[in-house]
């Protein structure tokens, strides 16, 4: 039996078995859209006593969920569809993180490619994850960005990897590996990548064999912690950071004598030739990106397939596969139109305790 009410997951059931597979292209980003589709499939699959386990596992192999939509900061009305039904004390990330960390059913991760930022956060958030090696990879990356973690990825990782290690991914901003991450706790396991699908599909079927009543008593016993006061700590510590002023805007014709901050324009051209009307995500093309970072002292990229760029408040941050990375300073378009001026920011929002 299959799905198709999710226009960016894809939904198969079978013998108490849930597979969601992420579907949003070009990398996964976790948008509005993927955000809204996965709060709707957690809460309809929550009543549903015929289902015990859900696993999750992206249609893109190099990426599980690449990052949130950088784009969103522009977009301070992004979230209002969710705003009316947030649970006390939380944002709208640590909502869909304490949606399936409370999930009745048993949650599984297959992770055969990159979960950074708010898909780390995810990955955290679920009961189990298994990780390919040698392909995925795992990263609170915020740090770069100039923020920390805001959905509830401070916390989740505390409580799997300890405060000393969380401290280091968090602060460090590194992507780890399969091994590392199954070292540190971060994930379950780490198996070899043509064996990740049996190994979760072996254990999700025997899951979902159990005799009744099972599941539900594990998870009563084995409970979530409660992270109530650590949220709303993680909540005020992001919305703080994101808070940092605005640097002046340069011209396009000063982006090669960066580090001054350069308009998404000009980045956009420097790197794809072209100039969209907003700074999403996107695949660009790998000589100009090289040449990028080659001007900002990072490896330059030596493959073939495409490199992707993103931007977010007055970063950008470009990743080629083959080659290295490098954080150079943007404005979006219109963070230049405001001129300083700043709206209300949705991710200064969440529903109050009091």
């Amino acid at each position: 039996m299959t799905h198709d009410i999710y226009p960016t997951l894809r939904v198969s059931r079978e013998d108490g078995i849930a597979r969601v597979t992420l579907d949003n292209p070009p990398v996964n980003v976790l948008d509005v859209a993927l955000m809204a589709d996965l709060r709707h499939l957690l809460t309809a699959l929550r009543s549903d006593g015929s289902l015990r386990v859900i696993v999750f596992e992206s249609a893109n192999p190099e990426f599980f969920i690449a990052h949130v939509d950088m784009s969103l900061v522009d977009t301070p009305d992004a979230f209002d569809e969710f705003a009316a039904d947030l649970p006390d004390g939380v944002n709208v990330f640590q909502a869909l993180g304490e949606l399936l960390r409370h999930q009745p059913q048993v949650t599984i991760v297959k992770l055969a490619g990159t979960a950074r930022g708010g898909g780390a956060e995810f990955v955290t958030a679920a009961d189990m994850t298994f990780a390919a090696i040698g392909r995925a990879g795992i990263g609170q990356i915020e740090a770069l960005m100039g923020i920390v973690p805001g959905g509830g990825g401070t916390q989740y990782l505390a409580g799997r990897v300890g405060r000393n290690r969380a401290l280091e991914a968090v602060l460090g901003a590194d992507l780890f590996d399969a091994e590392t991450a199954e070292r540190y706790g971060w994930v379950n396991r780490a198996v070899p990548a043509d064996e990740l699908d049996g190994v979760v599909d072996r254990l999700a079927r025997n899951i979902a064999a159990l005799p009744e009543g099972v599941i539900a008593a594990a998870k009563r016993a084995i409970a979530p912690e409660d992270l109530a006061e650590g949220l709303l700590r993680e909540h005020d510590a992001w919305a703080a950071s994101s808070l940092a002023p605005t640097p002046s805007v340069s011209s396009a014709a000063d982006w090669p004598t960066a580090p001054r901050p350069a308009t998404a324009s000009a980045i956009w051209r420097a790197c794809s030739g072209d100039c969209p009307d907003s700074p999403r995500p996107y695949p660009a093309r790998t000589a100009p990106v090289a040449s990028l970072l080659g001007r900002s002292g990072a490896a330059p990229a030596r493959s073939s397939r495409r490199p992707h760029v993103c931007g977010r408040r007055e970063t950008l941050l470009v990743t080629c596969p083959g080659g290295g990375s490098a954080r150079l300073p943007f404005l979006s378009p219109r963070r230049e139109e405001q001129a300083g001026r700043r709206p209300t920011p949705w991710w200064q929002t969440r529903r109050s305790t009091s």
